[in-house]
């Protein structure tokens, strides 16, 4: 619309002034024409300038390019020059230095080759005067041995005796007269070793057991639970005896009310099954309700209490010990053994104190104590079991062991601490040492008077039963038993093989808490009567 506006302006304007007006157009035209052909001109005068500079700069560049790689190449080569001949010196060198090393040890091949032949030729002759020597010897050997023969024939003359004959009675002879020496030789060795062994046993025994404190033997079939009156025994027993039964039949004890004052006595082979009883007593006592139902409740309480015991007795142990990675079964097996009793003695204290006793031997003898220790925890854990395993408590121990991945030499240590299988390693030595120290130490464990005369009396039988023994005593409460054999049956030898029989036939047939010291007398007398 603008547009239209200016052309409809610009033809008013023409007409309005008329000639005059297009002049003035023309003028304005042409002037513009001459312009933009000066501009034209003017841009391609320039451009042209410009790419004729370019290509002057671009020749100029390329010539200075030129000249500094020719000169960087001359650099490069004279570098490469000097070098070469730096090279060249140092091969021609080189050269040189082999060539008067090659020419020094062919001078030195020179000299030895000179002296071996020089040490040929002395070789050559010794060997020849060797040969005349070996001829010279062999002559002489010939002469040597027509002289011996010569000699043998006249001494065999002389005492109407072979050679032969008289090389015989010259050994009988020696080997009769060093019998003797060499029976006490023998004899004199074998005292020193023993003494020597048992010193030393002595004193690995003593430094471990006086690290080791033992404690007092429990009670082990009974115990005996307070009452707060006598009333008390009544509600126990209850109407027609109704509780007391009740008790017994849950629990499987014996529940023994005399006229003991305020006590009553729960009596049981079976340590758990007394230790319930005795819980629930307790909880039923402090509780004041004593029925059928409240007893029952009493106890399950009190088995569910057990088994927490069982399982916290089975981990103090083995935190005591310092063991890792034992299984929780038998974790709640050691734990039972608290509640179980030998003679008098608890087996998982016995347990305890014969690990710490394995670990200290094992570290006196160099050898691991935490394996020691390990085998002599788990040593009676058979015990522990019911009568649904059959086997002595060793080996079912150890095959519950061998279940539950502990290593074969603990499975055989356990196995023969009781010497029913053999030995594989010394560990199976250190625990049968070591179970034996803790039952023989006093207080440990308790005998009856008949089992004590029966061994003793036993012991005596096997002395007397030996040939050549006349009389044997038991002596020192059977730890020591002396033999007198007649001295015209047996001699100092036979003496001291009858010492070792007896020995070995106490350790197969007898059963025994300490050691027996087994002493042979030989005794020869002689006796005149002046008149």
């Amino acid at each position: 619309m603008v547009s239209i506006q200016r052309t409809h302006m610009f033809f008013l304007f023409l007409q309005q002034h008329g000639q005059e007006g297009m002049n003035a157009v023309w003028a304005i035209f042409f002037s513009a024409l001459l312009g933009a052909i000066f501009t034209a001109v003017l841009v391609w005068y320039l451009t042209v300038h410009n790419r004729k500079l370019e290509r002057e700069k671009s020749k100029a560049t390329l010539y200075y390019a030129s000249k500094e790689a020719e000169l960087a190449a001359r650099e490069i080569k004279t570098k490469a020059e000097i070098e070469i001949e730096k090279r060249w010196a140092e091969l021609t060198r080189e050269e040189d230095r082999t060539r008067l090393d090659l020419e020094r040890r062919r001078s030195e091949l020179a000299k030895q080759e000179s002296a071996f032949k020089t040490d040929q030729a002395k070789l050559e002759g010794a060997r020849a005067r060797f040969e005349i020597d070996s001829t010279s010897l062999k002559k002489s050997r010939q002469d040597l041995g027509k002289m011996i023969r010569t000699y043998r024939r006249h001494l065999e003359q002389t005492a109407a005796i072979s050679m032969e004959d008289a090389h015989r009675l010259l050994l009988a002879e020696i080997a009769t007269d060093c019998e003797t020496e060499i029976r006490h030789y023998r004899r004199e060795l074998l005292e020193k070793s023993e003494k020597e062994t048992e010193t030393q046993a002595k004193k690995i025994l003593l430094a471990v057991m006086q690290r080791v404190a033992g404690r007092p033997t429990n009670d082990a079939i009974a115990s005996l639970i307070a009452l707060p009156n006598e009333e008390m025994k009544g509600r126990i027993i209850g109407r027609e005896g109704r509780n007391i039964k009740c008790l017994e039949a849950t629990t499987g004890t014996s529940i023994l009310i005399d006229e003991s004052p305020n006590t009553l006595l729960v009596s049981c082979f079976d340590p758990v099954r007394r230790e319930v009883a005795k819980i629930a007593l307790e909880a039923l006592i402090a509780d004041g309700r004593i029925h059928p139902a409240s007893i029952e409740e009493a106890i399950a309480q009190a088995r569910a209490q057990v088994d927490e015991e069982v399982i916290r007795y089975g981990e103090d142990a083995a935190d005591k010990l310092k063991l890792t990675g034992v299984h929780h079964s038998i974790l709640t097996l050691l734990g039972k053994l608290k509640y179980r009793f030998s003679m008098n003695q608890n087996v998982l204290d016995h347990s305890i104190e014969v690990a710490f006793l394995s670990s200290m031997l094992a570290s006196e003898m160099g050898l691991d104590p935490a394996v020691a220790k390990r085998a002599g925890l788990f040593h009676d854990i058979g015990k522990a079991l019911n009568e649904e395993y059959e086997g002595s408590h060793a080996t079912v121990g150890a095959d519950l062991l061998r279940r539950h991945g502990e290593p074969a030499n603990i499975v055989n240590a356990v196995a023969a601490h009781h010497e029913e299988v053999n030995p594989e390693t010394p560990y199976a030595g250190l625990l049968i040492v070591a179970d034996t120290l803790s039952a023989i130490r006093p207080g440990a464990r308790a005998e009856s008077q008949g089992n004590y005369l029966q061994r003793l009396e036993r012991l005596e039988q096997i002395a007397i039963g030996m040939p050549g023994v006349q009389e044997a005593y038991a002596i020192q409460a059977g730890r020591e038993i002396r033999v007198i054999v007649s001295p015209a049956e047996a001699n100092d030898e036979d003496a001291r093989k009858l010492a070792h029989t007896i020995r070995t036939r106490i350790e197969e047939e007898l059963q025994y808490p300490s050691v027996i010291k087994v002493t042979v007398i030989r005794e020869q007398r002689y006796s005149e009567t002046a008149k």
